[in-house]
């Protein structure tokens, strides 16, 4: 029998109850050091290398909007997810920003496309979310994001880190453009502990029962960690304890970001980075996980694989990053055609972050790395 490592958090109150607000002072946070590159800050090359930031256009669906048509080669942009419906033989694609983007052919994308409408939440005005996913669950679909309200002081970690707060929530719609909305009837509801730093929520299923995978933040932990907590059957509402997996200090690819020169929003912070969890298996059914963290060429894309097939582990970190050279928050697809591709995005230099496809194998026990896919 194979022992099963995973560590279970002491029961708490839960979130949707009403929180007992206790009076936080803002500490105070060490300032990376002068001339220093990272995650979050200006960047310093000159204009005439580095053409100016798009404008950034808000998620909600009650903000305007301008249309257009791109390839995806000229789209910039964090994290993106694809999700391919079966019933409109359309590709949406989202990401980091939370606007949607249609394709028939994964080449040509029409957008930003509004994705939300919070009006009346907690959410209401905070219209730019992270790591925004689409999935379909029994003729519904589901919206999970990352919001943060900067007006929020929940936690404060001495001489670190100030937190907002910062949840990952799961919105509905009958549709996959949406517009999706707040499932729980509670307006202020949060799926974790309100004073938790979490993002980059996704769902999971495994013999039958909804899981919420989701990351504790570095910037509060300094470990970051992979944890779960279960769903209601309508993935309204958690009814579980977290439950930790692993920590982002397990992988040995995985560095520690002081000392591999990685300032982040211009603060000096150590500590390890854990992003982007997505649930797989192979084609000889073997549980996996991708999931992103910084590396020796910055940031990096990695895999960890479940010894026991579960989703309780233990989780066994590859030796080597999958994709480690600036590239990461990755998830996989199929196509309408049944081929199985790999998203990522990626960044040349000092450029901006743009979603590139990779053919993939998962035919055997482990991922295969494949040939740049252009469609």
């Amino acid at each position: 029998m194979i022992a099963v490592l995973a560590f279970i958090y002491p029961a708490q109150k839960n979130p949707a109850q009403s929180v007992e607000k206790k009076k936080l002072v803002p500490t105070i946070t060490i300032p990376a050091p002068p001339g220093s590159k990272g995650f979050g800050m200006p960047q310093t090359n000159s204009s005439a290398t580095n053409p100016p930031r798009r404008r950034w256009v808000s998620a909600s669906v009650t903000e305007p909007r301008e249309i257009v048509t791109k390839n995806l080669d000229e789209l910039s942009m964090s994290d993106p997810f694809i999700f391919p419906d079966k019933h409109t033989k359309t590709y949406y694609l989202t990401s980091s920003g939370g606007n949607i983007y249609k394709s028939k052919d994964l080449k040509t994308w029409t957008g930003p496309y509004g994705a939300f409408d919070v009006t009346g939440t907690w959410m209401e005005g905070l219209n730019f979310v992270a790591a925004a996913e689409i999935h379909e669950i029994n003729g519904k679909y589901y919206y999970a994001a990352t919001w943060t309200d900067r007006k929020e002081l929940v936690d404060v970690v001495p001489r670190r880190y100030n937190v907002y707060r910062n949840q990952t929530q799961i919105l509905v719609s009958d549709q996959p453009e949406g517009p999706y909305k707040h499932i729980n009837p509670d307006p202020n509801y949060d799926y974790l502990y309100h004073d938790w730093d979490v993002i980059d929520g996704t769902i999971w299923y495994e013999n039958g029962v909804p899981y919420f995978i989701f990351v504790h933040e570095w910037t509060q932990v300094v470990d970051g960690t992979m944890e779960y907590v279960i769903l209601s059957p309508d993935l309204s509402e958690r009814i579980s304890e977290p439950v930790c997996l692993f920590r982002a200090s397990e992988a040995p690819w995985a560095l520690e970001m002081v000392a591999n020169g990685e300032m982040t929003f211009g603060m000096k912070l150590p500590g390890w980075v854990t992003d982007g969890p997505q649930m797989f298996r192979t084609g000889t059914g073997r549980l996996g996980m991708l999931w992103s963290s910084w590396g020796a060429q910055r940031y990096a894309q990695g895999v960890a694989y479940s010894e026991s097939g579960t989703i309780d582990g233990p989780w066994i970190q590859e030796e080597e990053a999958f994709k480690g050279d600036n590239s990461g928050h990755g998830m996989l697809f199929t196509t309408f055609e049944g081929k199985r591709l790999f998203v990522v995005h990626h960044v040349d230099g000092d450029g901006p972050r743009k979603p590139q496809l990779y053919e993939i194998d998962d035919s055997g026990d482990k991922l295969v790395l494949g040939a740049r896919y252009n469609p």
